[in-house]
């Protein structure tokens, strides 16, 4: 039994370096991302963020079942936090969908802050340079330099002119 205990601790200690080395290459990548496509470091920061809360779920997962946690107790505890998740969540179901978006805007999508943009409505339209993205929100600075925050779930539903910073100069 003690040698048993043994191989868990052994497992547990390399699942967690694994973890650790992963999280640090995670990080570095998404550095060279920033670096290479221009992107604001708030962005980069909230996607670290939920990419490191993702993995340590994980992580908690696979070392619960090298110590032997029961499959079926624990797909009803995650089955249960889900349901209460997804109730929460349709709760909210905008903050969700602003997130999400977010998300969207921040793997594919053309704009970074500088570019201009107009959003085209059938009855105005709303013009402005990219003041900042993040994770629920773009703000816009319209010519008469007020602010103005879209949802990023609106980005995503209504068509966009934009005119890139290189295009510009």
């Amino acid at each position: 039994m003690e040698i048993l205990n043994h191989f868990k601790i052994i497992e547990t200690l390399i699942v967690l370096v694994l973890a650790f080395i992963l999280r640090l290459l995670i990080t570095k990548s998404l550095g060279k991302i920033q670096l290479k496509f221009g992107f604001q470091q708030a962005r980069i920061i909230v996607t670290n963020k939920v990419i490191t809360v993702l993995m340590y779920v994980l992580v908690i997962v696979v070392i619960a079942f090298i110590w032997g946690v029961d499959k079926e107790q624990l797909l009803i505890y995650i089955s249960s936090l889900l349901t209460i998740l997804g109730i929460a969540f349709f709760a909210q179901w905008s903050i969700l969908s602003n997130i999400t978006a977010g998300i969207i805007l921040f793997v594919n999508y053309p704009v970074k802050i500088g570019d201009r943009i107009t959003i085209l409505e059938k009855d105005y339209e709303i013009s402005g340079e990219i003041s900042d993205i993040g994770a629920f929100f773009i703000t816009l600075k319209n010519p008469e330099n007020e602010l103005i925050t879209i949802p990023n779930s609106i980005i995503l539903q209504k068509n966009i002119k934009y005119y890139p910073q290189e295009l510009e100069e």
